[in-house]
């Protein structure tokens, strides 16, 4: 019976000894996580430094940040991705459907913007656009200098709205304009 007590006593201030010291050493681990994560955000904030002043080319801080920002969220899961205001904005526009456009998929190359495919039962496909055919210009305007985005953006309007622009085909002697 002696034995048995001192056993119940044993476990007990165990126990005891556990919830006193367990918050204890949980708060010390935390705070040990707490202390390595600000050292990194040293490190970054050392990188992000040494950047500014050597990269080869000045560089925009609000962009640099962003794409950290970015890097870090993609580099979570491929689904995950920082929106900064502008992008927030376009999505929603985007989301609503209160935007026309010419209704093609499309990437860049060379500095052009290259027609992946047009969508059935749209004014890009109504107007022959193909895959494969090279926006050159848009209302007259090259789009050599510009970015995707931006060109998507010249390229989107209200519904109704016309824009011409000027394609490259291969095997066409001469560029194609459509409105």
């Amino acid at each position: 019976m002696k034995r048995r007590v001192r056993t119940v006593a044993a476990v007990a201030g165990a126990f005891m000894a556990g919830v006193v010291v367990g918050p204890m050493v949980a708060a010390w681990a935390q705070d040990g996580g707490r202390a390595d994560a600000y050292r990194l955000l040293n490190l970054f904030g050392d990188v992000f430094e040494r950047v500014r002043a050597e990269y080869v080319e000045p560089i925009n801080d609000r962009d640099a940040v962003e794409n950290a920002i970015n890097g870090m969220l993609t580099g979570l899961d491929p689904h995950s991705s920082y929106l900064n205001q502008r992008s927030y904005r376009d999505m929603q526009v985007q989301t609503r459907g209160e935007f026309g456009g010419l209704g093609i998929e499309v990437t860049q190359e060379n500095g052009y913007i290259k027609v992946i495919s047009p969508i059935d039962d749209t004014p890009a496909a109504r107007a022959g656009v193909k895959a494969g055919d090279l926006i050159t210009n848009l209302n007259g305007n090259s789009v050599q200098g510009l970015t995707l985005q931006e060109a998507v953006e010249q390229m989107r309007g209200e519904r109704g709205t016309a824009i011409k622009i000027t394609i490259r085909r291969e095997g066409a002697d001469r560029p194609i304009e459509l409105s």
